[in-house]
């Protein structure tokens, strides 16, 4: 017998049922997404001003730790409404870039890497409001191995997703470096070896991240092709690979600089396509989510 889905509180919406009720917002279920997007744009904000005056103002901080924490209420409240986790196209973006601000805050707090936040935050905040407006969808009930395999997908995603940010942030360093054009926020931005090394230990834990859900995917999805996995699973171990062979070629070869650059962007492009694409597709196009 199949399990009974939850019902759905009073101000979350289930798109499945879009087009029977109009899409507004209960006000009261707005304010931890309001107070989180408000405090992204405000710490983002202050980075900048930092920037511009050379001189990073503590307040940040408390800013991006207000946003977290109303990020992370907003998902509580919804799964307490619905019994369980929604991890569906847009909330697992979300919960992606949560795992983006934490990891930016947490490096940026102990070094000048809080210039990633000028990127990271506004991201959060974008994708934390689009997948309130959006609404949410009953969660699929599913036991403690396949949770635990989709949290290691979401903690991978978020730490690859940085990575590649401080892949894009170091080949802008380079580029401008190489023609001497020193800008503002060149300063605000660690000295090349220290970025690039931060990008290595960055793809390494990714990489041990990705490495546990594709062997957790491995041990516990029973059937690829009944669950319209098999495109997942294939562009996934390719982005392993590449990520594989990455990290590899900076310990025997020294790979570094563009050619780092090159094959974290190819390995990101990978993983988003299996991850978010295979899901828009399923969820958004096909409605099979």
């Amino acid at each position: 017998m199949a399990p009974r889905m939850p019902s759905i509180a009073p101000g979350v919406r289930n798109v499945a049922t879009r087009s029977a009720s109009p899409a507004l917002c209960d006000t009261s279920r707005m304010i931890p997404v309001l107070i989180s997007v408000v405090s992204y744009l405000v710490a983002s904000g202050l980075l900048v001003a930092g920037i511009r005056r050379d001189r990073r103002a503590p307040a940040w901080l408390f800013a991006a730790c207000v946003g977290m924490l109303a990020h992370a209420l907003e998902h509580s409240l919804v799964w307490r409404s619905l019994g369980g986790a929604d991890m569906h196209f847009f909330a697992a973006i979300s919960l992606v870039t949560l795992g983006m601000a934490v990891l930016t805050t947490v490096v940026g707090a102990r070094g000048r890497m809080a210039t990633l936040g000028v990127l990271v935050y506004p991201i959060a905040a974008a994708a934390l409001l689009g997948s309130h407006l959006y609404g949410h969808r009953p969660p699929e009930p599913l036991d403690w191995r396949l949770q635990l395999h989709a949290w290691l997908a979401l903690l991978a995603y978020a730490t690859l997703a940085v990575a590649a940010l401080l892949a894009v942030m170091l080949w802008l360093q380079e580029r401008a470096l190489s023609r001497r054009e020193v800008h503002g926020w060149l300063r605000a931005l660690p000295p090349l070896v220290e970025l690039e090394t931060l990008l290595f230990r960055t793809i390494a834990t990714g990489f041990v991240l990705l490495s546990a859900t594709l062997l957790t995917g491995l041990l516990f999805v029973e059937d690829l092709l009944a669950q319209h996995l098999v495109h997942k699973t294939v562009l996934s171990l390719l982005s392993w690979l590449v990520f594989g062979v990455l990290l590899l070629g900076r310990w025997r070869q020294g790979w570094r600089g563009r050619t780092a650059v090159h094959w974290t962007l190819a390995a990101m492009v990978l993983l988003v396509l299996a991850f978010f694409g295979s899901k828009f597709v399923l969820e958004l196009v096909l409605q099979r989510g």
